[in-house]
């Protein structure tokens, strides 16, 4: 592709054919401002924040869809522009509602930040008509709050490509247009997955998960409990960047010490649950795999997956791993094992965990996760990465000061294959290590890297040659994603042994329980492999980085399970699913 010159502010600036002026400024370490705008997803020039002068245009255009051409001239920022860009701002604050010290979103709304940048002042709003929306908290896992809408349309944009799901999207029009579900229907009636994806697009504070943090407080502050938490894998990868560290900075240390501070009894990481639901999950798929059983077998991890599974391929529930979310094992091992050592009752026990996603939230309320009986659930409270950042800035913790500290015991020991859970394909990789094990029976000479697998595109398959058998996989994050690789298995256009399909793109690195990342970084970083690295990172420092290897794991088998896949690890251990109904207004 040929490369074009241009002036951008008087600068000469060369970009390939077929960029637009966003991307040629940016080039030049230009920055043109967005609000609407998402790389590849919401690319519609609809807010015009980006707009530009354009020598010779008449009118202003919006930079982020206008393509450059030879000899193009452009200003990006002229008191025209400004001008512009400041009226489009109070526009969009005279219909807003303003309560930002009391947001969620408050000192990182992109919105907020705009209005800062440019000088946007209070006292310069218009006045006029103003819309009035009920909040929509229908949903287990967020509400949707749509006074403080703009309609940049990044969540619905997200929602129907990224997830292929499309159940928000714009209706009425001119000054009644929202952003809603069909016919306004509340979220809880849809096929909404409870991914979060939307909230990790959404510019402002219209979306949030439902806040727990003062559930959590509760707990801790009754004396009569014995309030435990686990953290899971990708959330000390995604967390310093609440405290300004930069993308890719492993912080399990500081994580450790912060919830030791905020009052835990004890800090558990959801890791060691990971190597057992390797040991199950391995165990389940050679079982299929020698015996004859259904095919592929497709993991489980992902509630969110699991939702649009139930939701949108119901055909396929056989397929799929009974084994628990490694989340849900951690909780019944706790009040189970965990309380029959500590000699607790498992009612007194309540379990707190730390998870990158929001549809965990929905997952502690699914029936037959609820391993200890008598309708005890397996996790009590499940709150993201977002509400543990900020119970440790309300507690006053210096999280950057804090010293490395270690997971407790017994259930803080954890392999590199568990690490790795937490990004695409590190599931499969996880199982793959252990599973050649089991065939071949041997460790010194078998595989732990398997880097087929590892990457961040959106699907991924490979084959392997294990003890006689060709091993077919498959891997895919992000459900359009997963919608494609499962219509070539159902045609017959693909064979696989085994899938990995987890619900948020690129997986939990980038679930919707992360730390936002405005648009104006996203839209130009790989977010997820940076943090992924650090997962990476961790697996290959790991003394031991094969599942089975976990010597704290196969105490809890000799001591408890007996054997992977045994009637107590199944009754524990594992559950069941439902074809779910799609609501046949919607689809």
């Amino acid at each position: 592709m040929a490369d074009i010159s241009i002036k951008i502010n008087g600068l000469t600036v060369t970009a390939p054919e077929g960029s637009t002026i966003l991307e040629a400024a940016r080039l030049a370490h230009i920055e043109i401002p967005t609000l609407c705008y998402l790389k590849g997803i919401n690319e519609i020039g609809a807010c015009r924040i980006c707009v530009v002068e354009v020598k010779g245009a008449r009118t202003l255009v919006a930079s982020c869809v206008y393509p450059i051409s030879e000899g193009m001239e452009i200003y990006t920022n002229t008191k025209r522009v400004t001008d512009s860009r400041k009226k489009t701002l109070e526009l969009l604050l005279s219909n807003h509602d303003c309560s930002c010290l009391s947001c969620e979103r408050s000192g990182e709304c992109e919105l907020q930040k705009l209005c800062k940048d440019l000088g946007v002042e209070n006292d310069r709003l218009y006045e006029g008509e103003h819309t009035n929306y009920e909040i929509d908290d229908s949903a287990a896992h967020m509400y949707r709050d749509n006074n403080k809408c703009i309609l940049c349309r990044r969540c619905s944009a997200v929602c129907e490509k990224v997830q292929g799901i499309g159940v928000i999207g714009a209706n009425e029009r001119g000054f009644q247009t929202n952003i809603s579900c069909a016919f306004n229907m509340d979220l809880a009636d849809t096929s909404c997955v409870n991914c979060g994806q939307c909230i990790l697009a959404c510019p402002t504070g219209a979306l949030a998960e439902k806040d727990n943090t003062k559930d959590v407080l509760a707990a801790l502050e009754d004396h009569d409990k014995h309030v435990i938490v686990q953290t899971a894998p990708a959330v000390r990868a995604g967390l310093g960047e609440a405290f300004n560290l930069p993308p890719g900075t492993d912080v399990t240390g500081k994580m450790v010490a912060a919830l030791r501070r905020l009052g835990f009894a004890k800090v558990f990481d959801t890791d060691f649950a990971a190597d057992v639901t390797i040991m199950e999950e391995a165990t389940e798929f050679l079982d299929r795999l020698l015996h004859g059983g259904t095919l592929p077998l497709i993991t489980s991890c992902s509630p969110g997956w699991i939702s649009y599974c139930e939701h949108y391929f119901p055909e396929l529930i056989p397929n799929l791993s009974s084994c628990k979310s490694p989340q849900q094992m951690f909780g019944a091992i706790a009040k189970t094992y965990y309380a029959n050592k500590a000699g607790i009752p498992p009612e007194d026990i309540i379990m707190v965990s730390v998870m990158p996603c929001t549809a965990k939230k929905y997952e502690i309320k699914r029936e037959d996760e609820d391993g200890a009986g008598e309708g005890i659930p397996d996790v009590d409270i499940s709150i993201t990465v977002r509400e543990l950042a900020r119970l440790i800035k309300q507690a006053g913790i210096d999280f950057n000061s804090l010293p490395d500290e270690e997971f407790d015991d017994p259930l803080g020991l954890s392999t590199g294959a568990a690490v790795i859970f937490g990004t695409t394909g590190g599931v499969m990789e996880a199982a793959l290590r252990t599973a050649v094990y089991k065939l071949t029976g041997e460790n010194k000479d078998s595989p732990i890297d398997f880097k087929e697998v590892r990457g961040y595109d959106g699907i991924k398959e490979a084959s392997y040659e294990i003890a006689g058998k060709t091993v077919s996989i498959a891997v895919a994050s992000g459900l359009s994603n997963a919608k494609t690789l499962l219509k070539r298995v159902e045609s017959g256009e693909a064979h696989y042994d085994f899938i990995e399909i987890m619900g948020c793109p690129g997986g939990c690195v980038n679930g919707g329980g992360q730390i936002r990342v405005p648009a104006s970084v996203r839209n130009f970083t790989n977010i997820a492999a940076l943090r992924g690295a650090v997962l990476y990172h961790a697996d290959a420092k790991k003394t031991i980085r094969r599942s089975h290897e976990n010597p704290a794991v196969l105490t809890l088998y000799n001591e408890y399970l007996k054997e992977p896949g045994s009637e107590l690890a199944h009754h524990i251990l594992h559950t069941s699913y439902v074809a779910r109904t799609i609501n046949p207004v919607l689809h």
